[in-house]
């Protein structure tokens, strides 16, 4: 069985691991994330790496050099998914560099640093709304107070870490010593269009978007919907939905500029009362951060002013909120040599996504390779990769590893 096959299959086992439904829905502390880790715990004793859980819900594979205590390379994704998502969103980049170090072990050839390959519990922030929990506490910027938000049967961080096996007392221990790292690298399909419009099958990443998120309450009156005349009426879904379709034109009448409003929830939801309030969630995003400052005050403003109008109250909260980081040009460079000298072009992209390298630079110099992803796809049940782009990037980053072995002598 070629590499790409054999990576595909893999992935398609991890993906047996979700709640019922369309995809792959697999939550940060739940059921299918401690039964995928025990797979993923398999995977990394065959790549010669010795599997531990730690307090932050990561699962943590390192080599013997590694453990000793030599300088390491990371390298690692993240497994939980957005609902409904996909197979190969994070879990690629856990299988992808554990397959790459089990066909080099198995090929007799023994690198001269440490490797750590991490499957971090939460990156895509679907359960909790906060998110890099694990890379946050890798890189030594790990927030406490990230551990008492809640998802929506009331949940708190804290209190699932604990009932998962994560010791949330133990995580600011887990701060990895610059000194001792060599980088971080995430293999990643490229969520976006730019591969499969050129034909190329990878490509490097020069940087990573910023991304911040906002929880907007507005609030009005509820009534009976028959009784209530219209003039008047403080109806907080009228007025939630003018602040989203002024959200969408902003976005398209900014360059460099793009978000989303993907959360809403309403309150009562009665199909005969006006609705009193409704929470929905902001995300925007931008390579630069003034065009993204600039854009969420034209947003928040015409909400305000949207509120006012209907007299509707309106709270907004910073959920989250990471400024954009470019990638280490020692690792851009690296990597595009690989690619070379595996005879694929090594296109430069940037990243309109954000990664555990968001946390993760704050350690160490980041790269990242991006895999082609059929029509551009992600979070969402269809996406997809082939058998033949997936061999092209495992040999690629054989090739990297091997050859950072020849730079550090």
């Amino acid at each position: 069985m070629t590499l790409g096959a054999q990576l595909l299959e893999r992935l398609d086992e991890a993906a047996c691991f979700s709640e019922p439904g369309a995809g792959v829905t697999r939550l940060f502390c739940s059921e299918q994330h401690r039964q995928v880790l025990e797979l993923i715990a398999d995977w990394m004793r065959r790549a010669g790496l010795e599997p531990e859980l730690d307090a932050s819900g990561n699962l943590v594979g390192r080599c013997d050099k590694a453990r000793a205590g030599a300088r390491t390379l990371i390298m690692g994704s993240h497994q939980d998914t957005v609902v409904e998502g996909g197979k190969y969103d994070g879990m690629l980049g856990v299988a992808l560099p554990l397959l790459a170090l089990e066909r080099l072990k198995k090929d007799g050839i023994e690198l001269d640093y440490g490797v750590e390959v991490v499957a971090f519990g939460d990156e895509e922030g679907t359960r909790f709304q906060s998110t890099l929990i694990g890379s946050r506490a890798l890189a030594g910027t790990f927030d406490p107070a990230s551990l008492e938000a809640r998802d929506a049967d009331g949940v708190s961080v804290g209190e699932a870490l604990r009932a998962f096996g994560g010791d949330p007392e133990q995580i600011p221990s887990l701060a990895r010593d610059p000194d001792s790292v060599l980088g971080f690298v995430e293999v990643h399909i490229e969520q976006g269009p730019v591969l499969e419009r050129r034909d190329h099958a990878l490509g490097v990443v020069t940087s990573l978007t910023g991304i911040e998120r906002h929880r907007l309450t507005v609030a009005g009156k509820a009534g009976h919907a028959g009784t209530t005349p219209m003039p008047g009426r403080r109806d907080a879904l009228v007025g939630a939905a003018e602040m989203i379709a002024e959200v969408d034109r902003i976005l398209n009448a900014t360059e460099d500029f793009v978000g989303v409003v993907g959360k809403l929830e309403v309150r009562p939801n009665a199909v005969n009362v006006i609705p009193a309030e409704v929470v929905f969630t902001l995300e925007l995003r931008s390579p630069h951060a003034e065009v993204r400052r600039r854009g969420r005050e034209d947003i928040l403003a015409a909400c305000r002013q949207l509120a006012q109008a209907r007299e509707l109250s309106l709270t907004v909260e910073t959920t989250y909120e990471a400024e954009a980081v470019a990638c280490a040009d020692w690792l851009i460079e690296a990597l595009g040599d690989a690619c070379q000298r595996c005879d694929e072009p090594a296109d430069l992209l940037f990243s309109g996504a954000g990664h555990d390298g968001l946390a993760m630079c704050d350690l160490t110099g980041i790269g990242m390779l991006f895999v082609r992803c059929t029509d551009g796809l992600s979070h969402h049940p269809d996406e997809a990769i082939t058998a033949a782009d997936g061999e092209a990037a495992t040999r690629v980053l054989m090739q990297f590893l091997k050859d950072l072995t020849v730079k550090e002598q």
